[in-house]
């Protein structure tokens, strides 16, 4: 079994900054891409950043030159720096990991619960 726990979320003032961090554990053999989305109230889940293990990231255009997604791998978390926030920045920030929990299977992806963030004008 594997759990993603975000934390960080928050209020903020446009301008502002806040930092998101997501915490995977249980029975992990390894960890393949993490990434970011968010749910705004009424619209549709959309991918904010990716991180693969290898170090490829990518962002969605809203959020670029803004957002900074990293990793560290011996604590199995993911960040998602985010500056410059703007009120259509809020939303409900969710972890997603593909995680393999054994050499003899293949992959899946977890999801975490969600934070919110909210970013006031």
């Amino acid at each position: 079994q594997v759990q993603l726990v975000e934390s960080g979320g928050g209020l903020v003032q446009a301008g502002g900054s806040l930092r998101l961090s997501c915490a995977a554990s249980g029975t992990i053999f390894s960890i393949n891409a993490m990434a970011w989305y968010r749910q705004a109230p009424g619209k549709q889940r959309e991918l904010v950043a990716t991180l693969t293990s290898g170090g490829s990231t990518n962002y969605a255009d809203s959020v670029k030159g803004r957002f900074t997604i990293s990793r560290d791998n011996a604590k199995n978390t993911a960040y998602l720096q985010m500056n410059s926030l703007k009120p259509e920045d809020t939303a409900v920030y969710y972890c997603n990991a593909d995680v393999q929990v054994s050499r003899w299977f293949g992959s899946r992806d977890y999801w975490g619960q969600g934070t919110q963030v909210t970013v006031s004008s």
